[in-house]
C-alpha cells in the first residue's frame, strides 16, 4: 500500500502539473492517506516555491511573475490537499456517495459487495466506547480504514472519538440513537432513532450518514420505508466474528479469515461491552487479510470498486449481529 509517486513530465506538450498532481495523489485515494498525502503535497509545493526563487533570480520581473505563478501553483496544490470543493477528498466522498446512490436504485441493503477486487471492508459497530481509541489507534498503525457504525447515546461520553473518526477520514454510519431492535418499534420511534443519533453525530463533525446497520439484524418494512426516504443503504455483514460474545483471540480470528472473500464484509464491534479481545485480535486479522493479498477499504469504496450483486442472500443473518 505503498505511496508511488510518478515524476512530473517535462514534454511541453503533455499533461498540465495540475493534472500530474491530481493523477499521482490519485494513486493512493483511500481517506486514510490524507497524512501522507499532505506531506507529499509539501514537498511538491518547496519545489516550486524554490524552482520561483531560481527563475526569480534573474531580475526583478522575472521574480514578480515567478512569485505569482508560484502562488497560483501552491493555492491549487492547498485546494487538492484539503477537504472543501476541489479537493481530491471531497471527488472521493462524491464518487463513493454516488455508488451509494446507484447500489439504492436496486437494492435495499447489501451484506455482500461484488468480487471485481481483492478488497475487504471492515466495519466496528456499537460505539464510540473506551475501546474505540486504541481500535483507532491500530488502524492508523497499519494504515488501513474502516467503517464504523455508531450509538448516539453514547456520543455525550465518548463524542473525542468520533471526531477522531471523522478526522482521520473514515465513514461513520447509523446505528440508531439507542441500539434499539427496530423491528420492534413503531414507525414514528423507529424514525426518531435514525435521526437522534445522526443529529449527535452531526455535533462533532459527521456529516449526515448514507449508511444504516440495524442492531442484532432487526428490521422490517417501515424500517426499510424510512431508509428510502433519507436516502440511506442498510448495511449488512458477510462474516461476523461473534467478538461480542468474546470468544477468545484465536476465535475472533480465525472467523474472520475463514469467512474472508472478495467483497466481503466483516463485523467486529469497538464498544457495547469488554472489547479487550477484538482490541487484541485486529493486528492478527488484519497481518493474516494482508498475507492473502487482501486490501482494506471503506464500505463505500467497496462499492465503487465492486458493486454489490442485486441478489443478496439475507435470510441467515436476520435477527443476528450484536
Amino acid at each position: 500500500m505503498d505511496d508511488g509517486a510518478a515524476a512530473l513530465p517535462n514534454e511541453p506538450r503533455g499533461p498540465s502539473a495540475e493534472g500530474q498532481v491530481r493523477v499521482w495523489l490519485r494513486r493512493s485515494d483511500e481517506p486514510h492517506h490524507r497524512r501522507r498525502r499532505a506531506l507529499a503535497l509539501a514537498s511538491v509545493a518547496l519545489f516550486a516555491f524554490a524552482l520561483g526563487i531560481g527563475v526569480g533570480a534573474g531580475g526583478s520581473g522575472g521574480a514578480r511573475h515567478a512569485a505569482a505563478a508560484g502562488q497560483g501553483f501552491l493555492g491549487r496544490i492547498a485546494t487538492l490537499a484539503g477537504s472543501g470543493s476541489g479537493s481530491l477528498l471531497a471527488d472521493e466522498q462524491t464518487l463513493e456517495g454516488a455508488a451509494i446512490t446507484r447500489t439504492l436504485g436496486y437494492t435495499p441493503y447489501v451484506r455482500i459487495a461484488g468480487a471485481e477486487h481483492r478488497e475487504i471492508a471492515l466495519t466496528f459497530d456499537d460505539g464510540p466506547g473506551p475501546y474505540t481509541p486504541r481500535i483507532l489507534s491500530i488502524l492508523q498503525h497499519w494504515n488501513v480504514p474502516a467503517t464504523f457504525f455508531e450509538v448516539g447515546v453514547l456520543e455525550q461520553y465518548f463524542h473525542a472519538s468520533t471526531t477522531q473518526i471523522v478526522s482521520d477520514g473514515y465513514p461513520i454510519g447509523d446505528h440508531t440513537e439507542t441500539h434499539a431492535p427496530m423491528a420492534r418499534l413503531s414507525k414514528v420511534s423507529q424514525q426518531a432513532e435514525l435521526l437522534e443519533q445522526t443529529s449527535k453525530i452531526g455535533e462533532y463533525g459527521a456529516p449526515f450518514p448514507r449508511m444504516f446497520r440495524p442492531p442484532y439484524g432487526l428490521w422490517n418494512a417501515a424500517t426499510l420505508t424510512l431508509l428510502r426516504r433519507y436516502r440511506m443503504l442498510m448495511v449488512l455483514w458477510t462474516v461476523d466474528t461473534a467478538d461480542y460474545r468474546r470468544p477468545g483471540v484465536s476465535a475472533i480470528v480465525h472467523s474472520a479469515l475463514a469467512g474472508a472473500r472478495p467483497g466481503a464484509i466483516i463485523l467486529m464491534h469497538d464498544a457495547g461491552g469488554d472489547r479487550s479481545e477484538t482490541v487484541a485480535a485486529l493486528p492478527r486479522v488484519l497481518a493474516g487479510l494482508r498475507e492473502r493479498g487482501y486490501k482494506l477499504v471503506t464500505v463505500p469504496r467497496l462499492l465503487l470498486d465492486n458493486p454489490a450483486p442485486a441478489n443478496q442472500q439475507i435470510s441467515a443473518i436476520i435477527g443476528s449481529g450484536g
